[in-house]
């Protein structure tokens, strides 16, 4: 990296770098030794990877990357998984659900797998994450909670924990309804006989040694126990368990949205006790559905990554992502054109600009780095005009209209248009077209469209986009519309069954001219 965008890197204001600043605060000389920053994210196993899951790894792996190109100092990953937490409720959407039944309150990672393929139903869930990962390029260490529990990893500050039992439970009691309290700990030893993480009050014994005492109440009449919290025979409560790890893993940065930002304070309390210190992290606004409600995996009312991959390609995910993460947004089908058209145009300026305002280009945190060489010929609104006016179309005969528009369009000389047309395809099949309603015109409109339809008869064949455009702009100002854009709205509502829609000049460019009059015909036959 050259010392130039090093300089730029410093002084942008991407979000990124304004993320990673806060690592330059914390060590302005670098970690100690020159260890790796650390960035971790967390993964709840209990269901499989969701949009959630990849805005966070997606996000934490851009300031890391804005990090790195500010210093060029090293840093890791992890994307831990709490595989340790117990089953509290059997998913809607696995098989097997009488055998899970009656394995609830027993940790994910001890529970058989009720899709048959891997050791526990965590081992499956995190199988998933990884591939899940692996599929998008993140470059990340897997951590498990199991294995670093049953390791002894946490055990020396799992000592810590019982050594500050009661500053801890200082920390935590006030937040807790009465009824809670008298039961709480933060410790969850997890039953010899039953296998079941107990929710139970402790009494601390020997802190050196790890050893607590509890009623084992998932056994009958419940049983006085004395027994070791160390060797992965107990987990922690996950609010301390987040301190704990923040504290045991050195963890420099983890990210999480503003329903955490209490539940944080107190895990970075707890970090402090146990002798560490909380993670700088950007606060990151919540997902909202299309009604502006708070998007719910109970509920269903999200958007998934499969859905959004199948109407826009990977990138258009990453770039709606990265932008205003500070900001509530919503998540569903009708922003993907818009995210697309918008990657594509900052794409697009990026080669033409300076370091600095390459910096700041989202493009250069979706990519991290330099975009790939290309540009795209069609918008992919236009595309889906295109392919809403054809109706059921194959792939070939879509390429076969934009030879009316781009030189050599072929799939081997534009891939990435190519990939585009099967999300477009899909985005009409299942969201456009369910929706098109073409009206008649009215008096105006119809006198409109009877000169639009002569002026385009005199064109001729080569006549280019802006030289339709010219035509349909000077019909418009001189049809006895209010306004211009009465005009148009008239164009989209007639002609393509929309309320909004491309530049017409482009359109007809791209659809030819005799079957755009076509359309007009048909419009004036209503």
């Amino acid at each position: 990296m050259t010392d130039d965008i090093r300089t730029a890197a410093l002084e942008s204001k991407a979000w990124p770098y304004e993320e990673a600043r806060k690592l330059l605060k914390r060590w302005p000389d670098g970690k100690p030794g020159g260890a790796p920053m650390l960035f971790e994210t967390g993964y709840g196993p209990s269901g499989l990877p969701h949009i959630g899951t990849f805005q966070e790894v997606l996000r934490t792996t851009m300031v890391r990357r804005a990090y790195e190109e500010m210093t060029g100092r090293p840093t890791r990953l992890i994307a831990f998984s709490d595989d340790m937490d117990g089953l509290r409720k059997v998913p809607d959407n696995v098989p097997e659900k009488e055998m899970l039944t009656a394995h609830l309150g027993k940790p994910l990672s001890r529970i058989p797998d009720p899709f048959g393929k891997f050791d526990s139903f965590a081992a499956h869930n995190n199988a998933m994450l990884r591939a899940f990962l692996d599929r998008f390029g993140f470059d990340y260490e897997f951590a498990s909670s199991t294995d670093y529990y049953a390791s002894g990893r946490f055990d020396d500050k799992l000592r810590d924990v019982l050594r500050q039992y009661d500053a801890i439970m200082a920390v935590m009691l006030p937040t807790l309804r009465s009824e809670r309290q008298a039961t709480y700990s933060p410790v969850l030893p997890i039953s010899a006989k039953s296998g079941i993480v107990l929710q139970v009050p402790v009494a601390v014994v020997d802190a050196d040694a790890g050893i607590v005492r509890f009623v084992d109440t998932s056994v009958a009449g419940g049983e006085t126990v004395e027994q070791s919290i160390l060797g992965g025979r107990a987990k922690l409560q996950w609010k301390p368990d987040w301190g704990l790890r923040w504290a045991a893993l050195g963890v420099d940065y983890e990210m999480y949205g503003k329903d955490l930002i209490d539940s944080a304070i107190l895990s970075g309390k707890i970090a402090q006790i146990l002798g560490g210190r909380r993670p700088e992290g950007l606060i990151a606004e919540l997902f909202l559905d299309a009604n502006g409600e708070k998007i719910s995996k109970s509920k269903g009312n999200g958007l998934s990554i499969e859905e959004w991959l199948t109407y826009g390609p990977d990138e258009s995910l990453a770039f709606y992502i990265y932008r205003e993460p500070k900001k509530a947004k919503s998540l569903h089908l009708g922003l993907i054109p818009r995210a697309v058209d918008d990657y594509w145009q900052f794409r697009g300026n990026y080669a033409g600009q300076a370091d600095k305002e390459r910096l700041g280009n989202p493009v250069h945190h979706v990519h991290s780095g330099p975009p790939p060489e290309g540009a795209l010929p069609v918008t992919f609104g236009l595309l889906l005009n295109l392919v809403g006016v054809m109706g059921e179309a194959s792939k070939e005969q879509v390429w076969g209209y934009l030879g009316n528009y781009v030189a050599d369009a072929t799939a081997a000389r534009h891939p990435d248009l190519d990939r585009l047309i099967d999300h477009a395809l899909a985005y009409h099949r299942d969201f456009v077209a369910p929706t098109l309603n073409r009206r008649a015109p009215d008096a105006t409109e119809r006198a409109a469209l009877e000169r639009l339809d002569a002026a385009l008869a005199t064109l001729d064949a080569d006549a280019s986009a802006e030289d339709i455009q010219n035509h349909v702009y000077e019909i418009g100002k001189t049809g006895g519309f209010a306004e211009l854009r009465d005009w148009f709205r008239a164009l989209y509502e007639t002609l393509l069954g929309t309320s909004q829609g491309p530049r017409m000049g482009s359109f007809i460019k791209l659809y030819g001219v005799e079957n755009s009059r076509r359309l007009i015909a048909e419009a004036l036959a209503r």
